[in-house]
This record gives structure tokens, sequence and C-alpha cells, in this order.
């Protein structure tokens, strides 16, 4: 009963070895892996996402509540667009203006006194000094609408790549706060590219470059996939006699899972196959 599994055991492992002759150990790991945190103290409004959700770059992840910023903005809105400060201003400017230049007219015909005449030149300079002042304070508002903005803005979310959820760790209601030794709220991870870690002999070091082709072969999924070295490390361990090389590869579509171990194959490095004297071509 037994013999026909071991057969069946055998010519797997035969055909284990066969496909993975001359290919090295490695593992893929997600490009990168980031503990999604808040840039502000608050409760949970939403989280729009769950486990195993895929999320492109700028999409909304987590919404912290924020009547009270939406409030501040509305209302610093509403004052960078007044304009009642800045019309009146105007017009005082232009009214001065013209009761100077009158003045001025006058004064050069004697017909009024020089008194009078400087104090139309006071009241037109101070005009244009209201106006400057009226200018100056939309601007101020303007800064202050942007700053309301921003604030709102540190109260959402949004993903910094294209990736998965791995983990979801806070829900809506729970108090998030800012700092790395707080809980974060996702986890995330960017599968596309994957990057792979393979440990190699010394006596690879001089056949290996940067941007060398390279297949991977993932455990227990098959198929090969292109990959390209992108690292070579150039500090050994010397107790091993080994040094690492990571290669990226490409997962557009995401069939490629990170966090498991394969083999990598460099076809490059493979010597081309020697003939027996007098064998036939």
């Amino acid at each position: 009963m037994r013999f026909p599994l071991l057969s069946v055991a055998c010519a797997a492992m035969l055909f284990h070895s066969t496909v993975r002759a001359g290919a090295f150990e490695c593992l893929i790991q997600p490009n990168q892996i980031v503990d999604v945190r808040s840039r502000a103290e608050g409760i949970i409004a939403k989280v729009h996402v769950q486990r195993g959700d895929s999320v492109r770059a700028g999409q909304m992840l987590v919404e912290l509540e924020s009547s009270a910023e939406r409030s501040a903005v509305a209302t610093a809105k509403y004052r960078s667009e007044m304009n009642g400060r800045i019309t009146a201003a105007q017009e005082r400017v232009e009214y001065s203006a013209t009761k100077a230049g009158r003045a001025s007219e006058l004064s050069k015909q004697r017909f009024l006194a020089q008194q009078a005449h400087d104090d139309a030149q006071a009241e037109m300079r101070v005009a244009q000094a209201d106006l400057k002042d009226a200018n100056e304070n939309r601007e101020l508002a303007r800064l202050d609408y942007q700053h309301q903005v921003d604030l709102l803005n540190l109260r959402t979310i949004k993903s910094p790549f294209d990736g998965v959820v791995m983990d979801r760790l806070l829900n809506p209601g729970d108090l998030t706060q800012y700092g790395t030794e707080t809980k974060p709220i996702l986890k995330l991870a960017q599968i596309n590219p994957l990057r792979v870690e393979v440990v190699l002999p010394l006596e690879y070091y001089r056949k290996l470059s940067v941007g060398m082709s390279a297949e991977i072969i993932p455990e227990k999924l098959g198929g090969r996939h292109p990959a390209r070295v992108t690292v070579i490390d150039r500090v050994f361990d010397a107790a091993s006699g080994t040094f690492g090389v990571r290669l990226e590869l490409a997962n557009p579509r995401g069939v490629v899972p990170g966090g498991i171990r394969c083999q990598v194959d460099f076809p490059e490095l493979k010597a081309p196959e020697r003939r027996a004297p007098g064998a036939a071509y």
C-alpha cells in the first residue's frame, strides 16, 4: 500500500531537483511595509479599507472626526473672500486723490491756504495706507485659510503607494494618537515591485552586475518570473563566505505574493554546454 506513495514522492523529488538545478535559494518580500499612523490625535470616524484590500496611491484610507476643523475652514475661507474693507479703502483713496488734486490747483492760484493743501495731501496718504492695510489683512486671511485647510488635511490619511492592506488594527470610534510608539491604524505592503533577497557564495561576486537578468521560481507556485539585479552587497559575511544580492521582480497584476521562499536562476551565469570529443553534431 505504501509503495505507490513512495514512488510518487520520489518522482516529485526528482522533478523538483531537475527544475531547480543550478538555482539558488531566495526569499520574496514586499518592496516595503509601512505602519499607517495619523499625523494628528483624534477619534477615527471612518476606515475605508479592510484586510486584504488592494489600494492605490492617494486613495483615502482613514478619516478622523473633523467637524471643528471643517467649521474653521469655512470661516477662514469666508474671511479670505471678504472685499468690503478693500472696496471702502479704494473709494477713500480715489476721493482723497481727487481732493488733493483740486487743493493743489487752488493752492497754485493762491485760492487755498497752505494748511488746507497739506491736510488734503495727508488725507490722501492716510487713505493709501488704509488700502495697503486692507490688502495685507486679506493676504493674512488667505494664508490663515490655507493653514486651516492644512490642519483639516491632517484629519485624513491616504495611501502612500499602490499595495495591499496587510492588517487593520484600529476601527471607527478608536482614539488614534501621534507618534511612532503608538498603535498603527493599518499596515500596508507594496507588492509591485517585489523585493527578492538571495545569498550567494563569494565565487559569484565578480560574475554578477547590477541590471543582470534572472528568473524567479516561487515555491509551490511554479512558473518563472523575470527579475533584475538591483543591489550587490559590498560587505561580505566572513564567517559563511557569502554576500547578499537584491533583485527586483515586477508584479503589476499581483500574481506573485510576498513572504514566500523561491529559487533564483541566473541564465547568464550558465556556462555553454561542452560536447565530448567525437560527439555527433
